[in-house]
């Protein structure tokens, strides 16, 4: 069966196709077709890749964003990069949903019920909610009754003990679902998996720490194939330091700030979402690469929002290990952390009493999925490639077929 994957940001819009036949494959195969169209006012770039390499650009011109999942999903049957001859060839669409709130732990199947309770969370996470909501109404229009699957991002933490889970403030937030619902669940799932297989151990035999650092961060302390802590919380703004997002602050900072006039709500979350991390700190860049070349060059703040952002990752390192009482494997995924060796040999300096030691030859020369640790390192540490668009297919293939042997047991 052929399975169509959708993530609808607030600015872009990526998809895949995955062909997967009667048993899952052990490793996550390339995407038979990729595209992925980002926009600026009303013009965009679409790029097309499909399983030969071949890659097509095209600028072209947006009336709205629900035109350019249009024009993207066209490509599928109309583009030079094509590979189905209808929109019929496309078995199952899963859609990567950003918030499940507290209804949703594991995918499902969108019903109108389930779609109008999606709808209902859009508080949680307003542009992604929306956008992910359009992507839906697009496949319903371009693709008919094909069966659409939601993953949610958060679905991986939603088994976290409630101490974890829940804040130290009046227990009616949490009774009103403000809690600690951790983000990356779709990839720290999938890391969860990949590790085990490197391992060569059951899910439910080993402790990981996952540090998922890309343009956004975070870590999770994973037990028995479950997420038991992360450094997300109720919003994608919680945790470690990123490159336009704060992280964890004083929240008396902002108090201080609002009662000094200085700043109102819309303020608050311009400053920490936009103008904070990486960027904040630096002055130069949200983007570690640009970061790591004004380090190169000598400037200070550059030098400084490194420190700071290993600082925390390293600390946060430690708090999942405390965590877990030990761990068995620290996992560095995401752009990030598996393409900056000079970010995953900071993280680790200093961890050694943990039992964590680099190979430093594998450390700055590392395959895919690789294990990059010291033959006598007590802690393995792996690099893992992010796949999310694989683990959503992967989500919707076992779900397609829970219901297809259902209906015939009917």
């Amino acid at each position: 069966m052929k399975i169509l994957v959708i993530n609808s940001g607030s600015s872009s819009v990526k998809a895949s196709v995955y062909e997967i036949g009667r048993s899952l494959p052990d490793n996550a195969p390339p995407a038979m077709w990729e595209a992925r169209i980002e926009w600026l006012d009303k013009h965009a770039e679409l790029v097309v890749k499909n399983s030969s390499g071949a890659v097509h650009k095209d600028q072209i011109t947006v009336a709205s964003r629900e035109q350019a999942g249009r024009d993207l999903l066209s490509t599928l049957w109309t583009g030079k990069a094509r590979i189905v001859s209808s929109a019929a060839e496309i078995d199952a669409v899963g859609h990567r949903v950003v918030h499940g709130g507290p209804h949703f732990a594991v995918p499902v199947v969108l019903t109108p019920e389930v779609r109008s309770t999606i709808a209902s969370l859009s508080a949680f996470a307003p542009l992604h909610i929306t956008a992910e909501m359009a992507g839906m109404k697009i496949v319903d229009d371009l693709l008919g009754s094909v069966p659409q699957i939601a993953v949610f991002d958060t679905g991986f933490h939603r088994r976290m003990p409630l101490a974890a889970a829940v804040y130290p403030g009046p227990y009616k937030w949490f009774e009103n679902g403000i809690r600690r619902y951790g983000f990356h669940g779709i990839n720290h799932q999938y890391c969860t998996g990949r590790a085990a297989q490197l391992l060569r151990k059951e899910k439910n035999a080993i402790k990981l720490v996952i540090c998922h650092l890309g343009n956004g961060c975070s870590l999770a302390a994973v037990e028995r194939g479950r997420s038991v802590d992360t450094t997300m919380g109720f919003t994608p703004l919680d945790g470690l330091m990123m490159g336009t997002r704060s992280g964890a602050i004083d929240p008396g900072i902002l108090i201080f700030l609002v009662s000094q006039g200085q700043m109102n709500a819309h303020d608050i979350d311009t400053v920490l979402n936009r103008e904070s991390g990486l960027l904040g700190v630096s002055g130069v860049s949200s983007d570690m690469r640009d970061v790591l070349a004004a380090m190169e060059g000598g400037n200070e703040r550059a030098n400084l929002a490194f420190d700071i952002y290993v600082h925390r990752v390293r600390a946060a390192i430690g708090s999942m290990a405390a965590v877990l009482g030990g761990t068995d494997a620290v996992v560095f995924t995401a752009g990030i952390g598996e393409n900056s060796p000079k970010v995953r040999r900071a993280a680790c300096s200093g961890l050694e009493f943990l039992g964590i030691k680099l190979d430093e030859e594998r450390n700055t020369h590392p395959i895919p999925d690789a294990d990059i640790a010291a033959p006598e390192s007590r802690v393995r540490v792996l690099v893992i490639r992010a796949e999310e668009d694989w683990a959503i297919a992967e989500e919707c293939w076992k779900l397609t077929q829970a219901t297809g042997k259902a209906c015939a047991a009917d």
